[in-house]
This record gives structure tokens, sequence and C-alpha cells, in this order.
């Protein structure tokens, strides 16, 4: 589990249908812990120090998660979106995000708002039943705020300094693609909501089960 607080920009120096490679700063990493990349949990398969302060992991990626993330499109030189997993004494900076990404949108404008920028994202259909202005979503790994929402299949979020300057969307430009998740608990209320409606049907099965009807 993950808050899509970004931690570090790494830098991609292997990629390929079995994993990726990327250098960070990032201390601590251990075989089998998992890790974020552009909002995507994979696996530390092989650690190894290129110095004092910068790591190199391996991470597979199975064919599933190529196919339903953008991961498939990044190169030796990508910069990626890195955070490391939850602690149980970490703070939840941001919003739960687990690190499944569930459909691949593209940025489709970027404007000067003020001292931030406003992006505009698209979304697929199917999750818009999970887009609702000022809640949480991530793009790329990143905990955003949805500022609005522009049509059934777009939405803007405003973007901090401090979020583009220590996140890969400074250098994403319209047309580039993105990793979304939606907030977890947007799904949960969604399930009782349709949990409630099946058990809350009247038929006379259940009139006659209740003693009702004879």
């Amino acid at each position: 589990m993950f808050t899509g607080i970004i931690e570090d920009l790494g830098t991609i120096s292997k990629a390929g249908k079995p994993g990726l490679e990327a250098s960070t700063s990032l201390d601590g990493l251990k075989i089998g812990d998992s890790i974020s990349i552009n909002g995507a949990c994979l696996t530390i398969t092989k650690i190894s120090s290129q110095s004092t302060s910068k790591y190199t992991f391996w991470a597979d990626v199975s064919g599933e998660t190529l196919k339903l993330t953008n991961l498939g499109e990044l190169r030796s030189g990508s910069r990626v979106n890195l955070e490391r997993s939850l602690k149980n004494d970490s703070r939840l900076g941001g919003h739960i995000v687990t690190g499944h990404i569930e459909g691949i949108g593209k940025i489709v404008s970027v404007k000067n708002d003020k001292n931030s920028k406003m992006f505009e994202f698209s979304y697929p259909k199917e999750l818009n039943k999970f887009i609702v202005r000022k809640g949480s979503i991530a793009v790329d790994g990143i905990s955003l705020t949805i500022a609005d929402i522009k049509n059934s299949n777009s939405f803007t979020a405003a973007i901090i300094p401090h979020t583009l300057k220590n996140t890969t969307l400074n250098f994403k430009k319209p047309g580039d693609t993105i990793n979304l998740e939606t907030d977890i608990m947007a799904k949960y209320l969604e399930k009782s909501r349709q949990n409630q409606k099946e058990t809350g049907k009247i038929s006379f099965d259940l009139l006659k089960r209740t003693g009702f009807i004879r």
C-alpha cells in the first residue's frame, strides 16, 4: 500500500519485457519489497549499489501489467515516480493507493493557473462512476485532488510547484499517457451501494420466505 506522495524521481537504466532496472537515491530497499513505479506496484527482485548515495534495483513486470499500464513505453533514461510501500508507523500524507492500475489516460492540456499549473487528464469511461469533484485520484502514482470534471471522460487537477518539481509531471506534455488509479474508498462505497440495491429488492420468493404471503 502507498500514499501517492512521491519519494524520488528514479531513472530507468534497462527496460524490457522481463522487467525494469532503475537507479534511485532511496535507501533501505530490500529484495521482496514492494515499490510503486509510476503508480504500479512491483516487487524488487535484485539490488546493487552504484555508490554510497545511488542504488540500482530490478523489478519483474508481467505481461498483464504491461497491458494495463504505460510501463511498456519506458526506455533507458526515462524518469519515473518512485514510492516505497507504506510502513505501520508511516504518515498518510496523500490518500490510500494500492498500486493496482485501473486504466490508462492521457494529458489533454496544461495551462498556467496563477502559481500552479492546471492539468487536464482524459480517462477511460469505465472509471467515470469513481471520478468525483474534489475526490482523490492517483496519476502515475501521484496523489491528486480532482478540481473539476470537464465532461464524461476528462478531469482537471491543479499541480503546485513542489509537486511539479518532484514528479514526472514536470516532463509531461499533452498527448503523453498516464496510469490511473481511482480512490479505493469510492470503490467500496460503490460496492456497498450495489449490495444495498440487490438486498433491497422485494420479490415474490422473499415475501413467501418471510411469511408475508402463503
